[in-house]
Formats: structure tokens, C-alpha cells, sequence
């Protein structure tokens, strides 16, 4: 069991996350980063035990010895939920209040779009208990969250992950301290266009202080109110954290997330041959007629618009396209862009478009004939 490391490191981001402290139900902050009641309670989901079952193994993982580093810490963002409607909510006597009375709003804070770093730290006989929460990070038995259920984790949650073989693990790992641990791991940006900026060299920390040699805590040690002693009902104890300044590696490797590309807008390869013969088949078929106006022009005044890109450029079925005169084809195209239509569009020859169509071709007749108009003032003043 020597060979087992004696820390665990983990990676807490996500879209929210909340670590409640001392909240009230109707007013409930969040710390400003991951508390160890949090921490613990993500584990045990992870090893599928409940609120009853976990206080047999509080006083275990309270003997580890937490630190927090902020790489991102998250804006605050509140949000609001409503409880007890349809239901009812109890007066103080147990009678069910009614009406507007029967609902509660609470107002409930977040922090978005925030990446921690939490080191979890033993002696040398907590090793087995370290391999034993890594085993239960790999393959959680109920579903992980940050701090509240709806707040899912967007990134791995064991940050450097070890092969496990049986119980020992491959290549392990020992740090002298929390400190040491917390800067094994080089901070690297979420995205190249947000978070490249220049690096800084290091980022917020909050390290657990617990005495040894040191006979009096620091001056500037704060004391938080989450160390889990029982979930049902949840009881804390105190414990002593001290800020300090964590040094990270440069920005190494790539960032944990490209920002997907904008898909191109569906089209038609207009210069393959095969358009052209679809094109072509697809006139003869409609007799060069529109088939909304049902007015006749030449093949190269007629459109043939699309009403499915799902095999555009080269390889439509007749069934895909359909003849349109110039006017009726700009009217269908702005209504198909108006309401921002994907790979299927308006199948003009369906009668539930007809109205909007009539509308939109009026639409851009009596815009064109102001336009006319103006071109003919405009050149009149010139002369």
C-alpha cells in the first residue's frame, strides 16, 4: 500500500455550480468556492451512498486535508424558484395556506461559468481510502453535480487520472503538501478566444490549516462552517482556511475546448453538372410555369428553389425542387429567412403558406414601385 499516492486532485467546472454555507430556504447564496460538505457530498454520490449511509464515512473523509485553487472564479448569477404551487404550502399551525399564499419563491445564487482545482490530501494510511475515491470518480454510481443537482460538471472530474491496477496505482504520485499538489496541474484556457490572455503566474488558493507544528493558527485564517459531521440532518463543524497565492505553469497544451464553428448556410453547388440537369428536368416538368403564380417566362428568368436541402448539390430528386417565378421566389426566400429555417423550407405548392406568400410578394411589389419612384426623383433633380 506504500506505492499509493497520498492525493487526489479534482476538476470542478461547469456552466453553475452552488456551494451553499449557511443559507436560509428562501434566501440561498453560494461561497465563492467549492466547500468540502460540497466536496464529500460529490464523493459519496459517487460511491452511491445516502445521506444516512454517509455519515459512517464523514469522519474518514473529513481526516482529508482540502485545498481549493480558483482558475476561473465564476461570475455570480442569481436565479429564482417557486415552491409549493399546486401543492400548498403550511402555516405554522399545520393549515395549507391557499391562493397566491400557497406558493414560496426563493431566490437561489450561482456561480457561472467557474473552474476550481480541489486537491484532497492524506497521511500515509488514508492511501487506500484516496485509491478507493478515485475508483468510485471513474465510474460514480448516481450522478455527479456541483453543489446542486442542476449543476452538472462539464469537465472529467479527476483531473490528472492514474491507471488503476487492482488496488495500487501505475506511476504514483506524492506531493509534501497541498500547495505542491495544487501546482502539479498547469492551468490551460477553456477556449483560445476567451481566455488567452497573458499568463499570470498564479491563482487564488484556499488551503485548509490544521495545527502541527505551528502552535497558533494564522492571523488571517477565516473560519468556515462546512465540515459535513452528519447529512440527515446536516450538521457542520468549523474549520480553518487560509488564503494564499497558488504559482501555476505556463499554458501548456491545447485548450480544453474549441469554440464550434458556425455551420455554413445549406446552398446548392449551382456549377456542377448535375444541378443543371436537375435544373432543367425540373422546368420541362412544371412547363416553365410558376408553380405559386402559375406565370411564364423564359428558364433563364424562371428560379427552381429548393424545398429540402437534404441532398443539395448535385444530388436532388425532382420531388426536392420546384419552379418559381422571380417575384414569388425572393417572397418565399424572405419568409424561409425570417423564420430561420434549416436544411427543409416552404414547399410553395402547400396551401397553409399561401397567405403568407400573397402577403410578402405585396410586400415587396409596393416596396419596389417606392423605389422606382424615388430612382425617377432622384434622376429628375439631377437634370
Amino acid at each position: 500500500m506504500n506505492n499509493l499516492p497520498n492525493t487526489i486532485l479534482l476538476r470542478l467546472e461547469g456552466p453553475l455550480q452552488a456551494w451553499g454555507d449557511n443559507s436560509k430556504f428562501v434566501i440561498r447564496r453560494t461561497m465563492e468556492a467549492p466547500t468540502k460538505s460540497g466536496v464529500i457530498g460529490l464523493i459519496c454520490c459517487a460511491m452511491g451512498l445516502s445521506r444516512q449511509a454517509a455519515g459512517k464515512r464523514l469522519r474518514e473523509l473529513n481526516g482529508l486535508r482540502m485545498g481549493v485553487r480558483a482558475d476561473r472564479p465564476g461570475t455570480r448569477w442569481w436565479d429564482f424558484h417557486t415552491v409549493g404551487a399546486g401543492i400548498g404550502m403550511l402555516t405554522a399551525e399545520g393549515n395549507p395556506k391557499t391562493g397566491a399564499q400557497g406558493t414560496l419563491i426563493s431566490r437561489r445564487e450561482y456561480l457561472a461559468d467557474a473552474s476550481f482545482l480541489v486537491a484532497l490530501q492524506g497521511d500515509g494510511d488514508q492511501s487506500a481510502l484516496i485509491a478507493e475515491i478515485a475508483t468510485a470518480l471513474r465510474g460514480p454510481k448516481w450522478p455527479l453535480f456541483l453543489g446542486r443537482k442542476s449543476c452538472p460538471p462539464s469537465a472529467p472530474i479527476l483531473a490528472a487520472p492514474r491507471a488503476l491496477d487492482g488496488e495500487t496505482w501505475d506511476n504514483p504520485e506524492k506531493y509534501d503538501d497541498l500547495q505542491a499538489a495544487l501546482r502539479a496541474i498547469p492551468w490551460r484556457p477553456r477556449m483560445w478566444d476567451i481566455d488567452n490572455e497573458p499568463h499570470r503566474g498564479e491563482a487564488p488558493g484556499l488551503i485548509e490549516w490544521r495545527p502541527s507544528a505551528q502552535a497558533k493558527a494564522p492571523g488571517a485564517a477565516e473560519v468556515w462552517y462546512d465540515s459535513p459531521v452528519s447529512f440527515d440532518p446536516p450538521v457542520h463543524e468549523p474549520r480553518l482556511v487560509v488564503r494564499e497565492p497558488i504559482s501555476i505553469a505556463k499554458v501548456v497544451g491545447e485548450p480544453l475546448q474549441h469554440r464550434t464553428p458556425r455551420p455554413e448556410r445549406p446552398r446548392a453547388n449551382y456549377r456542377s453538372s448535375q444541378w443543371a440537369t436537375a435544373r432543367d428536368a425540373r422546368l420541362k416538368a412544371d412547363q416553365r410555369l410558376c408553380v405559386f403564380c402559375k406565370s411564364y417566362d423564359t428558364p433563364r428568368r424562371m428560379n427552381v428553389h429548393h424545398v429540402t436541402y437534404r441532398r443539395a448539390g448535385g444530388g436532388e430528386s425532382q420531388d426536392d425542387l420546384r419552379s418559381l417565378c422571380r417575384l414569388c421566389h425572393d417572397a418565399v426566400t424572405m419568409i424561409e429567412y425570417g423564420q430561420g429555417m434549416g436544411l427543409d423550407r416552404i414547399n410553395p405548392c402547400e396551401p397553409r403558406w399561401r397567405e403568407q406568400i400573397i402577403a410578402k410578394r405585396t410586400e415587396i411589389i409596393k416596396f419596389r414601385s417606392l423605389e422606382t419612384r424615388r430612382r425617377h426623383l432622384d434622376a429628375e433633380e439631377v437634370e
